[in-house]
């Protein structure tokens, strides 16, 4: 039998502990059994296998979740960025979009995405992540679809629009949904193959525009309408299914043992960075996490970063089509060339992320990817539009890898330094909800007058890229103080003492502020 590690001075609770409303539910719904586990008041529980077998139990959760989650994102992503490849396949023509009103319906969609992303994650933790995921992507597709039959600009708005409020919960709910499953230096290499379908939806975005741009006129209608009506239709098949593919949480999970769901959530809970105390996965929504949520500091910083984020890369997913095409290639060929650019990105993201795990660090990176971001904004800055066009378009490689790699990093960042899982879905939404309304500026920051330099775009977004390098600097600096501060007292006053004087249901619903849990830097 593999080794096992029994948890030390794990204190016992109250079966009946509430959280908010509803009683804490460790059951194994699969076979009735109730599990082992340390929200439960268990004292003697498995959280440690040996590598072998440990490494196998996460292999069975990453097949089930993460290739869905990829898939789901990839679907998304294409979705809400595709309107950059219908522009150059006919949709302004045919609709007559002047001036900035193109840059206007981008916009629309990150008007609404901003608003509702909290609200989406407070249901989440009110009802299963499958069904309430499968919901929003029945909801995206058939608005994706009918934006294919629109007539005019005030159509496309309201399409924009609603499209935004449809997606709007799906990212911060896939992402939370990681953290139910993964350490802290466990969930990044799996966010990462899940962002990277974002990446990848560039690709696949122009390849398939390409494809579906030549059944122009079939029915009588265009391009572009083909594009929004066939890439519709998908999300709208696959909501039908995923309901039944999306495990919920390690409790429920009924393609895991009873013995591994106990090591999954105990391992979670018993994780704070310390050695000490514990966190808690199984606490229900209530207002006192909410408004902690919106009360983090820290959550305020990473705005400026998500922005830096944002701005860059919603600006350039819309118009580098558009760029490439002013090089001097048709627009089929602009399509294609967008592939290699998205394909890099990917294998950035990736390699970041891994170096990132391993070293157990996330700020250097998003230092670093801000500063490739930068040297490719200069580039483009520099070089002599539309001159020189094999310059211009290798430039365009760092800003995409630049922008991207820091994403992922930053959420991963003030998720592992948010507990319990309450404030966790809160605060995740918040950031995302906030940090996507840089969507808005990056919407409008190409201006079609300043073609083919575009100074306005990519100056913005060499300026967002620096202040999100100082916003880095600035909380990791606040991270390692408080993480010292919390060291000094565990040493100077004893674990015994600090738990007299809060209590351990005091010390778990204080999640992240409790003494013994450190900050991620």
């Amino acid at each position: 039998m593999p080794a096992t590690e029994i948890a030390p001075d794990v204190k016992s609770y109250d079966d009946k502990l509430e959280y908010g409303h509803k009683p804490v539910d460790n059951s194994d719904q699969s076979s009735g059994e109730e599990l082992a586990t340390v929200d439960k008041g268990y004292t003697d529980v498995i959280v440690e296998l040996s590598p072998e077998e440990g490494r196998r139990i996460l292999r069975k959760i990453d097949v089930r979740l993460v290739p869905v989650l990829s898939l789901l994102y990839l679907v998304a992503f294409i979705d809400r960025s595709n309107i950059g490849n219908a522009k150059i396949a006919g949709l302004s023509k045919d609709l007559n979009l002047t001036g900035l009103q193109y840059n206007t319906a981008v916009t629309m969609f990150f008007v609404s995405y901003g608003f509702f992303e909290v609200p989406s994650n407070i249901v989440l933790k009110l009802m299963k992540p499958s069904r309430w995921i499968a919901i929003l992507m029945f909801c995206w597709g058939v608005v994706m679809t009918l934006m294919g039959i629109v007539k005019n600009r005030q159509g496309l708005y309201a399409a924009r629009f609603c499209l935004g409020i449809a997606e709007s919960g799906f990212f911060p709910a896939a992402t939370f949904l990681l953290t139910l499953w993964y350490r802290r230096y466990e969930v990044q290499k799996r966010m990462a193959v899940f962002y990277t379908a974002a990446s990848l939806s560039g690709a696949f975005s122009g390849l398939l525009a390409y494809g579906i741009e030549h059944m122009q006129g079939i029915d009588g209608l265009g391009g572009w309408q083909w594009i929004f009506i066939l890439e519709g239709l998908v999300p709208v098949a696959l909501s039908l299914i995923i309901w039944k593919l999306l495990p919920d949480s390690p409790e429920t999970a009924s393609f895991l043992t009873k013995r591994e769901k106990e090591f999954i959530i105990n391992r979670l809970a018993l994780e704070t960075g310390s050695g000490h105390g514990r966190v808690t996965n199984a606490d229900k929504i209530n207002w006192k996490m909410i408004v902690a949520a919106f009360k983090e500091p820290r959550i305020w910083g990473a705005w400026v970063m998500f922005w830096g984020n944002t701005i860059g890369t919603y600006g350039f997913t819309a118009t580098v089509p558009t760029v490439i095409e002013e090089l001097g290639y048709s627009s089929a060929n602009a399509q294609l060339l967008t592939i290699p650019i998205y394909v890099f990105a990917m294998i950035m993201v990736l390699i970041f992320a891994f170096w990132s795990e391993k070293v157990q660090q996330r700020s250097p990176f998003i230092m670093a990817g801000f500063a490739i971001a930068a040297v490719g904004f200069i580039g483009q800055l520099a070089i002599p539009h539309p001159g020189l066009p094999g310059l211009t378009y290798g430039f365009l490689f760092p800003v995409a890898a630049g922008l991207y790699c820091p994403f992922i990093q930053i959420v991963c960042w003030i998720g592992n330094n948010l507990a319990p899982s309450s404030k966790r879905a809160v605060g995740m939404a918040l950031l995302i909800s906030v940090g996507n309304f840089g969507g808005i500026a990056g919407s409008n920051i190409f201006l079609a007058k300043q073609k083919p330099r575009y100074p306005a775009g990519f100056g913005t977004g060499l300026g967002i890229s620096i202040a999100a390098i100082l916003m880095a600097i600035v909380l990791r600096i606040s991270c390692q103080r408080e993480n010292e501060r919390r060291r000094k007292m565990i040493e100077e006053e004893g674990e015994d003492a600090i738990r007299a004087r809060y209590g351990d249901q005091q010390l778990l619903e204080m999640g992240d502020k409790s003494p013994f849990f450190v900050y991620t830097l």
